[in-house]
């Protein structure tokens, strides 16, 4: 509600959660609400964005990036 580039890539990873519908699984969570989330994932600044491949995470993006920057890093996990 209250972190700027997280309002800013919001749109992003909506467009992305369409682009990628039935090959990968997008959302997003609110780390004031689910605190025991962002501790589990060692999330220290936000936005963090976290790809998980087979339930581990394999990549990471701290703060906000272009669409392409994104969908090459899911792109390389489907590869």
């Amino acid at each position: 509600e209250w972190c700027g580039p997280c309002k800013m890539i919001g749109p992003v990873v909506e467009e992305l959660a369409g682009d990628y519908e039935g090959k990968a699984v997008i959302g997003k969570v609110d780390v004031d609400s689910n605190p025991e989330v962002s501790a589990k994932f060692g999330v220290r600044s936000i936005p963090t964005l976290l790809v998980f491949k087979n339930g581990e995470v394999v990549d990471k993006q701290v703060g906000a990036v272009p669409k392409g920057v994104l969908a090459g890093k899911l792109d390389a996990q489907l590869a």
